[in-house]
Formats: structure tokens, C-alpha cells, sequence
């Protein structure tokens, strides 16, 4: 069973030895390996039974250390990282051939980030590489935001969990790409589009993609619990009950009963709302229910990344 602890040395040697460990991030848990390794990359895909189609980000410690893994870094990209680096932005930019290909699933572009975690920082700081981290939890599961929930999904498969607490965003990394001057969201999430907007002008939202995707998370059904989780459109939900949970924005379903249901930010904090979202999916699908009715949120701020993890995991009807 993995190790929970905060010694990073320990994930260092780890690290070094080829392993795969959890770390935290302001955004969520990831698993990580040296990305220069192709067999501890290999080793993610197989730990998290992730389709090796579906990319991975790079992460690393300073503007300055990118310069080892990409080809250039275009004005409008740099001005972002200097504006949102270290924090929950991801970057497509163009790859360089230290990173090899599963990282990137063949694609000439690489996913890069500066995680805003201080332990994370400082071990990333003390390697030599920088490391390629999914989020840590079996492909297609809700994300994880406590070391105890890597424990409990992935401790039998890694050595090391190093533990940095509950995150502080709860929300996976927004994902940008760059093409011919114009900025392209690709994946909402932990940073706003309109904070984007503020630095670099109109950008244009991509919908996501189902297979072959340009960016990390982006196949349409995601994050999802085990329970049936649909989305609350204010029908009547028939009988039985007790066997339904909720999980609302600001307020409880008058016809729910109220042990059944979470509540992600009584006063509306959009912030608030992202940090308790994937703690509270997993809090319902460990209650003695069958499905998991949720309500989205309006289409603004972080409420646009919240609605878009809660449409992938839920049922397709």
C-alpha cells in the first residue's frame, strides 16, 4: 500500500528510480513520472488504465525551465504564463523531441503547466526532469483532491503519495492552445475565460472531442461516479426517494430528503462551488443510494468548467 507523507526527498528518490507517485496540485491529485522516461510514462497509462490516445500535461517549476521541453513560446502564450503561471492554466504549445511521443499522443504540440502547490514546486524544483501527472484516479473516475482519495483508488498500484492537503481549486487546469495569433480554450476549467479574456482578447471555445483529442481531458464522458448521475432539468423524480442523491449550487430539493443531499456553495461562491465539486460527487456515490441527481450551474465564471464536468459524467440519455 503506498506511503502517505510529505518527505520530497522520498518522492525525489522515487522519481528518480523510474516510480510513479501522487502529487498534489492547487487543481487536483496527479500521478506523476519523469516525462524524459518512456517507461515511467508507460507506467501511468497502465496504473490509471488511460487510453494512450488521450494525452498527458508536463508539468514543471518556472517560465525559464519550458524552454526544455518546447520549440517557442508565442507573445500572446507568454503573456498569459506571466500573468497566470504558477496556477491553473495549461498551455499547448509546440513540442519539443526531448518529450517523447506517448506523452503527447503523436501530436507535434505538448501540454505544459506550473502547478501553484508549494511542495509540489520545491520537488519539482530539486529534479532534473520535468514530470508528466493525469490526475490521479482510475481513467474516467471523478478526480481526486485529497491524497486520501489516490490512496483509495490507486494506493495498492504506487509506492508514494505525497501529501499537500485538500486542493484549493478542485478543478482540473483550464487548457489553452495557440493558433495563427488566436487563443483557443480547449478545456474549461480552474481559470475563468473571462480572467483570459482581460489579457489576450476574445479566444474561442472549442467544444470537446470524443476520440483522438487534442488536449488532455477532453473525451466526452469523464469524471464520472459509479451511481447514475443525471442532470436535474426540475422534473418530478417519482418514488423512492431515499434511494436518490442531490447535489445542488445554493439550495436543497424540497423533495429529496435532506441526508441525500450537498450543497456546493450555500452563498453562491463560484470558487467554493469548484473546490467542494469532485469531493462532494464522491461523498454521494459512497451513500447507500442509486442514482445522483445534480443541478448545473448558471453559464458564467467557474460555473461554465463545473457544468462541463457534470454534463461528461453524467448519463447519456
Amino acid at each position: 500500500m503506498a506511503i502517505i507523507g510529505t518527505d520530497i526527498h522520498q518522492a525525489k528518490t522515487f522519481l528518480e528510480q523510474g516510480n510513479v507517485v501522487g502529487i498534489p496540485t492547487e487543481t487536483v491529485y496527479g500521478l506523476a513520472g519523469n516525462a524524459f522516461n518512456i517507461e515511467a510514462v508507460t507506467r501511468i497509462f497502465e496504473v490509471k488504465n488511460r487510453p494512450t490516445f488521450d494525452p498527458l500535461i508536463v508539468h514543471t517549476n518556472s517560465i525559464e525551465r519550458l524552454s526544455e521541453f518546447v520549440q517557442f513560446i508565442p507573445e500572446k502564450a507568454l503573456l498569459l504564463a506571466k500573468k497566470f503561471m504558477p496556477g491553473p492554466l495549461t498551455m499547448l504549445l509546440p513540442k519539443h523531441s526531448s518529450i517523447p511521443d506517448l506523452v503527447t499522443s503523436g501530436l507535434d504540440t505538448v501540454a505544459v503547466r506550473i502547478p501553484n502547490h508549494p511542495l509540489t514546486l520545491e520537488l519539482l524544483r530539486s529534479l532534473a526532469f520535468p514530470l508528466a501527472a493525469p490526475s490521479a484516479n482510475p481513467f474516467g473516475y471523478i478526480s481526486p483532491t485529497s491524497a486520501q482519495h489516490v490512496a483509495k483508488q490507486l494506493g495498492k498500484k504506487i509506492p508514494y503519495i505525497l501529501d499537500g492537503g485538500e486542493c484549493q481549486i478542485g478543478l482540473e487546469s483550464t487548457i489553452v492552445g495557440f493558433e495563427n495569433e488566436k487563443v483557443i480554450v480547449y478545456r474549461k476549467g480552474g481559470l475563468a475565460i473571462e480572467d483570459i479574456v482581460k489579457i489576450v482578447g476574445k479566444v474561442r471555445v472549442n467544444s470537446h472531442s470524443s476520440s483522438n483529442p487534442k488536449a488532455p481531458g477532453m473525451l466526452k464522458s469523464h469524471y464520472s461516479p459509479r451511481r447514475d448521475l443525471l442532470i436535474y432539468q426540475g422534473e418530478k423524480l417519482g418514488n423512492n426517494l431515499d434511494k436518490i442523491g442531490y447535489l445542488a449550487f445554493q439550495q436543497y430539493n424540497s423533495e429529496i430528503p435532506k441526508k441525500n443531499q450537498l450543497i456546493l456553495s450555500e452563498s453562491g461562491d463560484y470558487k467554493e462551488a469548484a473546490k467542494h465539486l469532485f469531493a462532494y460527487m464522491r461523498e454521494l456515490d459512497n451513500m447507500n443510494i442509486d442514482r445522483i441527481y445534480v443541478e448545473l450551474l448558471p453559464e458564467k465564471d467557474l460555473g461554465r468548467a463545473i457544468n462541463d464536468r457534470l454534463k461528461r459524467a453524467a448519463v447519456k440519455v
